[in-house]
């Protein structure tokens, strides 16, 4: 019987969906060689344990999740403003929406990661803080859209109320649109 190998990529990404599915716990040796369709003995060629595994699945979380995503608005260029909107349509959908709650909820039960989300939060949030530097000169300002902002980047999900006609991507878009607004004089 021929033996199946899985690349490090293949192992990875089965353990984002464990993750997803059903949070740290999930992600087992065992139960991914099943999904995969091979022996533990794969696992081992790419990984030295199931820590490393983790560690190389938030790290790949970190960089996906942040460097990709500046690196993918920054790149059409434009000004501040246009890169905002760029942000928000680059980050809204499910895309690894599952994978991201169910690692914040790890990081409340795990220093490491509680301090990787942490540094995640601190990249993103300097970005669009940068962001907002270019279209406002005050710093209390700055900050308190750019948390604003980026809490509705990452809380949007969690809202289900109901907006009548003027539905709900309508609304977002304006909620958007009223952050990038001009400082009140």
């Amino acid at each position: 019987m021929a033996t199946k190998k899985r690349t490090k990529d293949e192992w990875i990404a089965a353990a984002v969906e464990a993750l997803a599915e059903g949070g740290v716990d999930a992600v087992r040796v065992e139960r991914l060689a099943r999904t995969l369709g091979v022996t533990k003995g794969s696992f081992y060629w790419h990984f030295t344990d199931r820590g490393t595994l983790l560690s190389t699945l938030v790290q790949g979380w970190e960089a996906g999740g942040t460097q990709d995503v500046i690196a993918q608005v920054d790149a059409l260029g434009g000004d501040a403003r246009a890169r905002m909107r760029r942000l928000w349509e680059v980050t809204q959908g499910d895309r690894g929406l599952a994978a991201e709650l169910a690692l914040r909820d790890w990081a409340r039960r795990d220093p490491e990661v509680a301090a990787r989300v942490q540094r995640v939060d601190d990249a993103r949030m300097g970005y669009v803080r940068a962001l907002f530097v270019e279209m406002h000169p005050d710093a209390d300002d700055i900050e308190a859209r750019a948390m604003l902002l980026y809490s509705l980047l990452i809380g949007n999900y969690f809202i289900r109320a109901r907006h009548g006609r003027r539905g709900r991507p309508r609304v977002l878009s304006e909620a958007i649109e009223l952050l990038m607004a001009a400082q009140p004089s």
